[in-house]
């Protein structure tokens, strides 16, 4: 159940769809195309289908968590990316993926630019489950004084033309931009504004957060902006949650919660990187190589379908 057919969701699919293949499970994929209302019509059609198990990145969580809670109840196995209710949550430590980023962009302020820059925020600040990113990135530049955020600011759409937009009208007011962080999808818009206006250099840091494949691309263009992209593997968290779901029809135990680790993608292993994401089946069967992608916490199994996770659970959180 994919709210839209960006990269990072596209990776998804692909895990789920060779873990369905391996598992010999039925599988179908349904994008909402950003609208909440075609997410729950979907939704109704899986509750329909007796649907076994389902993974979803929902487009509003408070209008697919009633039909969620109703398929949890029924036993049906839920995976949800970051918001709950679910039998498996997955989530990044956020607060930890938005410093890896906003440090790799101070390091080169510091050795490239003198310690200054103008820099830009293109955040999902409404979606409360990712805002610890940029609370982060904005704890890094803080300590830094000559860095100016100029603009702080949340796309309409987490899609290229949202980044495009925005940084179009953030360059009419603010012409000298240095760096620029976000979510991959919405900063590869934003790059391509760059561009068009003419006011891309290489000296640049534009990076983003999801490992998306145009963002990979870039990082091996000479002379591109574009430096680094934290990885959150997601033809990887594809694959275990798809592996998951296949146990949980079986009976087995499957773990309630799973952290995708931030990891920041660079010219020099990026190689490596593309090698697990096309073969995420053979990362699953290296437990070493998957402890470097993912943290899986807890159990739980069909005797204990009701104590599914009902919270925005997250590993950074003390209770």
């Amino acid at each position: 159940m994919r709210d839209n057919d960006r990269d990072f969701i596209n990776g998804v699919d692909y895990g789920l769809s060779l873990a369905a293949a391996d598992r010999q499970l039925d599988y179908v994929s349904m994008n909402a195309d950003n609208s909440a209302e075609s997410m729950v019509e979907h939704l109704r059609e899986m509750q329909a289908r007796q649907v076994g198990g389902l993974v979803t990145a929902p487009v509003d969580p408070m209008k697919s968590a009633p039909i969620l809670q109703e398929l949890l109840r029924a036993g049906t196995y839920v995976g949800t990316i970051v918001p709950p209710p679910a039998t498996t949550i997955l989530n990044a430590p956020q607060y930890l993926t938005g410093k890896v980023l906003a440090e790799a962009a101070a390091a080169h302020i510091r050795d490239t630019m003198q310690g200054r820059a103008n820099v830009v925020l293109l955040t999902h600040d409404s979606m409360q489950f990712l805002s610890p990113r940029f609370a982060a990135m904005r704890d890094v530049f803080r300590e830094m004084p000559e860095v100016a955020i100029v603009a702080d600011i949340s796309p309409v759409t987490v899609t290229e033309k949202g980044g495009y937009d925005t940084m179009t009208n953030i360059l009419i007011a603010e012409p000298q931009i240095d760096v620029v962080l976000g979510a991959d999808t919405v900063v590869l818009g934003a790059l391509a504004a760059l561009r068009d206006t003419g006011m891309a250099r290489p000296d640049q840091f534009v990076g983003g957060i999801d490992g998306e494949r145009e963002a990979v691309a870039e990082l091996s263009q000479p002379d591109s902006p574009y430096k680094t992209s934290i990885s959150l593997a997601s033809a990887i968290f594809g694959y275990a949650m798809g592996q998951h779901a296949a146990d949980w029809i079986e009976g087995k135990s499957i773990p309630k919660a799973i952290d995708v680790l931030p990891f920041a993608l660079t010219a020099e292993n990026v190689e490596a990187y593309r090698a697990d994401m096309a073969d995420p089946a053979k990362v699953y069967a290296d437990q070493a190589r998957l402890a470097s992608y993912l943290a899986m916490y807890g159990n739980t199994c069909i005797g204990t379908k009701d104590e599914y996770v009902n919270f925005p659970w997250s590993s950074e959180t003390r209770f």
